[in-house]
């Protein structure tokens, strides 16, 4: 029998040019933010300008983490303790714990079998909040042009949480360009890779100085070379909080090379995908996502679908899969197991039972594709889970 000897979590090295700069910024000991010399604007304010045009935005801002970026695009889009904020049930944990770390409350909105957010759903409860917080879960965008018409006849607000889909298009629009605010990460499994740490992309020039504030500006917003002008900070400086989080040279410096690479990364990204969903279709049992044609998505992992299959079937997949060297993970567990949670298991945020989308979560199997993967990898674990799911399948 076959069996991939790969790692799941080795990621590319950090390019050379990558290395060489923040070898430099740690020789001149200026790590921080702020601490610049002269008339150099640092590594920051140089990685916000270029991603800022990178995302065909007017602003941009590095900060710490995605979970920070999340938290900030909330605060300054006005959000309030007590709020209830609109999400997606199907999501990673820190989209509804940045929404209950500014003291307001999820609201979830359930997913279909397409990994996307539902409509319908989201029409039935877009009475119940304001502000809509996005979650473009592993890559899946959902008919960007009909979310924004539904949020835009009920005046919600929208924030995207692109952490996975950071280079993705609807139609031609960037993700993170539909909504009020884009918000992005670059931990170590994301698009870009610093380890830890984020991005926002906005138009809306009050929204960005709220934001800028809030990551600890004090008053050198005007260092900055991808915010608003000095007079719109006139209007938010004395009433906004810092909360420190704008990320250091050190990182920006790691991410800026990274950055220039970044449509070769998700076409490199993609390519994989396209091997692994190839080698799956037709799969007795097994249901691969159909991509739309207005989605340019990055495959930077893939989900399949094992829809109405027992919970113990589904889990002898995931441990026939690992014992010949593939890693899946499954929504469909009751308790969560490292990245893996679901919308239910987060006791802190109130839900309702949503057993279409439990239906969906159970069936649910994912997996990375990091580029240390050749595209001969990429064709051997298909065929190790399409055996393994046959396997099952015919026994069941």
């Amino acid at each position: 029998m076959e069996r991939f000897t790969g790692n799941f979590t080795q990621q590319e090295p950090i390019p050379e040019d990558a290395i060489a700069a923040a070898v430099e910024v740690m020789r001149g000991g200026r790590l921080h933010r702020y601490n610049t010399q002269g008339d150099d604007p640092g590594e920051v304010a140089l990685l916000e300008q270029e991603f800022a045009a990178a995302m065909e935005a007017k602003y941009a801002l590095a900060v710490a983490s995605g979970g920070y970026a999340l938290a900030c695009a909330l605060r300054a889009c006005g959000v309030k303790p007590g709020d209830r904020v609109l999400t997606n049930a199907f999501t990673l944990a820190p989209v509804p714990g940045a929404i209950a770390s500014v003291g307001a409350v999820p609201v979830f909105v359930g997913v279909t079998e397409a990994l996307v957010i539902d409509l319908d759903d989201l029409a039935a409860k877009s009475d119940q909040a304001d502000v809509l917080l996005l979650s473009h879960m592993r890559g899946h965008l959902c008919d960007m042009d009909a979310l924004m018409a539904i949020c835009d006849a009920c005046g919600v607000t929208v924030i995207e949480d692109c952490a996975h889909t950071m280079g993705a298009r609807w139609n031609g629009v960037l993700s993170g360009r539909h909504g009020v605010m884009g918000c992005y990460s670059t931990q170590t499994y994301k698009h870009l890779n610093s380890g830890e740490g984020g991005l926002l992309v906005t138009d809306d020039a009050e929204v960005m100085a709220r934001a800028v504030m809030l990551s600890g500006s004090y008053m050198l917003y005007g260092r900055h070379l991808a915010a608003p002008g000095p007079e719109v900070f006139e209007d938010v400086k004395y009433d906004t909080p810092n909360v420190s989080g704008r990320m250091d040279n050190l990182r920006a410096a790691i991410l800026r090379p990274q950055l220039a690479r970044l449509d070769h990364q998700c076409a490199a990204w993609t390519d994989r995908y396209r091997v692994v969903e190839a080698g799956l279709r037709d799969t007795p049992g097994l249901t691969v996502i159909d991509r739309p044609e207005a989605e340019a998505f990055v495959g930077s992992s893939i989900q399949v679908l094992l829809l109405d299959w027992s919970d113990a079937a589904v889990q002898e997949v995931v441990a026939r899969c690992a014992a010949r060297g593939v890693e899946l993970k499954w929504f469909g567990g009751a308790e969560p197991a490292g990245f893996t949670s679901r919308y239910d298991s987060w006791r802190y945020a109130p839900c309702e039972p949503m057993p279409a989308t439990d239906r969906v979560l159970r069936a649910i199997l994912d997996m990375r594709l990091p580029l240390t993967f050749t595209l001969d990898d990429c064709a051997l674990i298909a065929r190790i889970i399409r055996a393994e799911v046959s396997a099952v399948f015919q026994a069941s």
